[in-house]
């Protein structure tokens, strides 16, 4: 996988001046005490604590009397406040929605729009995201090289692969999957992946209801074969406990959703006891439950017209179809739990494509509802999902780590919705200015 390398220092001890040795420079380190510091690990928790910031690193980190502060850095008090590891999202499809207009299309697919929705999840305190499968093209693998400043970092599958008109939805989706039908075929689109360098290789085994045809066995399990010979980890898009099994058998790294046709039984969990690497990103699907009635927290960068129509479609939701939500939430939220009980690793995703950056925090919300702990939770989204994507130097507040962090206003393990007071985020050790992204999102037409 390829992670993202970033440079460590220490200051440099500065010998006794003479007369002839100029005076030593300023330090460039910023030191935060006083937060209760959630590292990322899921265990630790220091409620008084100083971690010091220098050339986009994490130096130090840990309880007041134990991390030395260097003379003249800056001080910023964050008494009071929660700070947290940045999110690290393992599963979108960004780049195709105009959100100012809500319209998806693969037209929006500009440098530009992009940048916007990486802009979009730095807001809400995300470091990076990985798109899996929907990317067409030179320009996102520009992108993944060229990390633009206040903007989340961005990984990419390319192009995925699937049965012909088989892959991701096709009503807005330029089709970007390969359409394979035959191991050849299926071969040289993973070879092709590799000579582009991929992040990952995304593959759909999915009938979408009976309307499409899924990719096989006879086809997937020469892909997973070709792109391990050739280095790289596969996903696969699933639903049917029956696929997933058979997944598993042939070799599949991880899943970009659980199973959701029914529960899982004592032999998947056999199957996955062999297999101790394989993960889950679980994204979860909406609940029955009314949606917050003001959406303040969304509408700082939703279009107002936008924000109305999930107030309505909130309000006309029928009973009836609100059972059902919850239903197709309860499968999948006890599949989550027994895989997160049997030690199988839960990473984390939105699958976002029409709504940027702020639904990382409704699935947070939606895993500790299936019954994670807001802390397992936090583990997932960030140190978990962090080594899954290849990207090592996210996902905690430790030495040597990249300074990705969130500054909130609340203690999320007390309420995991308190992800979304966001105070302030910081992306490579600078802040994200969120003030200058809202009024730029509310001045567009």
């Amino acid at each position: 996988m390829r992670s993202v390398t970033v440079l460590t220092g220490f200051f440099l001890a500065v010998s006794a001046c003479t007369s002839d040795t100029p005076p030593p420079a300023a330090s460039t380190a910023t030191v935060f005490e006083g937060a209760r510091l959630i590292v990322g690990d899921g265990a630790t928790v220091i409620e008084d604590s100083v971690f010091v910031v220098d050339d986009g690193v994490f130096q130090a980190a840990g309880p007041r009397d134990a991390v030395p502060v260097p003379d003249g850095a800056a001080r910023v008090d964050v008494t009071g406040r929660t700070v947290m590891p940045a999110i690290v999202d393992g599963h979108s499809h960004i780049g195709y929605a105009d959100v100012a207009a809500s319209v998806m299309s693969a037209d929006n697919l500009t440098r530009e729009n992009y940048l916007d929705h990486l802009r979009r999840y730095a807001y809400y305190g995300v470091a990076a995201t990985r798109n899996l499968g929907t990317d067409p093209g030179d320009l996102p693998f520009e992108l993944r090289s060229e990390p633009a400043p206040g903007a989340a970092l961005f990984l990419t599958a390319g192009r995925g692969v699937a049965k012909p008109d088989a892959g991701p939805n096709a009503a807005y989706y330029r089709p970007s999957a390969y359409g394979v039908t035959t191991e050849e075929e299926a071969r040289a689109a993973i070879r092709e992946l590799a000579e582009r360098r991929v992040d990952v290789v995304k593959i759909w085994v999915d009938d979408r209801n009976g309307t499409v045809d899924k990719l096989t066995p006879d086809l997937y399990r020469p892909a997973i074969e070709e792109a391990h010979a050739l280095g790289l980890d596969v996903v696969a898009h699933v639903y049917y406990l029956d696929d997933a099994k058979e997944l598993v058998r042939a070799g599949i790294d991880g899943f970009a959703h659980g199973v959701r046709d029914q529960d899982i039984d004592d032999f998947f969990i056999d199957l996955l006891r062999a297999r101790p690497y394989v993960y889950f990103i679980p994204n979860l699907p909406s609940r029955g439950v009314a949606a917050d009635a003001d959406l303040a927290w969304i509408a700082e960068t939703v279009p107002e017209a936008e924000v109305e129509r999930m107030r309505t479609a909130a309000a006309e939701r029928t009973p009836e179809a609100a059972a059902r939500a919850d239903a197709f939430f309860a499968v999948q939220a006890r599949n989550l739990v027994r895989l997160h009980a049997e030690g199988v690793p839960i990473a984390f995703g939105s699958d976002a494509g029409t709504s940027i950056g702020w639904t990382v925090h409704e699935e947070l919300a939606d895993m500790v509802a299936a019954g994670m702990t807001p802390h397992d939770v936090i583990r997932a989204a960030t140190s978990t999902t962090a080594a899954v994507v290849g990207l090592d130097a996210l996902g905690s507040i430790a030495a040597g780590k990249s300074a990705d962090f969130i500054v909130l206003d609340g203690n999320p393990l007390d309420d995991i919705d308190n992800t979304r007071r966001i105070s302030s985020v910081y992306l490579r050790g600078e802040e994200v200015d969120r003030e200058g992204l809202r009024d730029r999102w509310r001045a567009t037409p």
